[in-house]
């Protein structure tokens, strides 16, 4: 009787000291390794628009907002990630140049490929986090944004923001206006 094929299996290690290495970024998610396609031009200027206003609204205070060549260490799940945008205001991750593990919000632009994933086993591993405290996910194509917080008690509760109006980030404290966040992005 045949075996099962097995997939290679990298460590975590072996994944840190591989990944600097490549042309292309990739995540990790225990054991398997996962490259990452290169985003659009509406992709990364939102994303753009998010970080530049949390950056400017950040700029006196402990927190760092930074987007998506920053790696995210998700030590319950063995994975480390590529968000979009991240601010973390913790000491440790400020004292860490190649990696952060204490994000207070993560944000994610969605596009086709990865939507799916973004909501469902992605954001599995970032509820993870104990430091997070909002998830937010931005859709291209509908204008609109979830934004997912967690309460007292412990659960996380979406947040919806329609097309048009302003998107409301309690853990950062900022509002971020519909023409702030689509800024230079044409519709579709």
């Amino acid at each position: 009787m045949g075996h099962a094929a097995q997939k290679p299996v990298f460590s975590a290690d072996d994944y840190l000291a591989w990944e600097p290495a490549q042309l292309d970024r990739h995540e990790y998610i225990d054991g398997e390794v996962f490259a990452m396609a290169g985003a659009e031009d509406r992709h990364v200027t939102v994303s753009m628009n998010v970080a530049f206003a949390l950056r400017q609204h950040l700029s006196a205070s402990p927190c760092r907002t930074y987007m998506s060549d920053m790696r995210l260490h998700v030590t319950a799940a063995n994975s480390y990630f590529y968000p979009d945008v991240l601010v973390t205001c913790s000491a440790l991750d400020l004292a860490s140049t190649m990696l952060k593990t204490e994000p207070k919000l993560i944000i994610e632009v969605l596009s086709p490929s990865t939507a799916a994933y973004d909501r469902g086993l992605k954001f599995s591993h970032y509820r993870s986090l104990a430091s997070l405290q909002e998830y937010v996910l931005i859709d291209l194509d509908s204008r609109s944004t979830d934004c997912y917080r967690i309460g007292a008690d412990g659960l996380w509760v979406l947040h919806p923001f329609a097309r048009g109006e302003a998107v409301s980030l309690a853990s950062v404290a900022l509002e971020l206006s519909a023409a702030q966040l689509f800024a230079e992005v044409p519709e579709v």
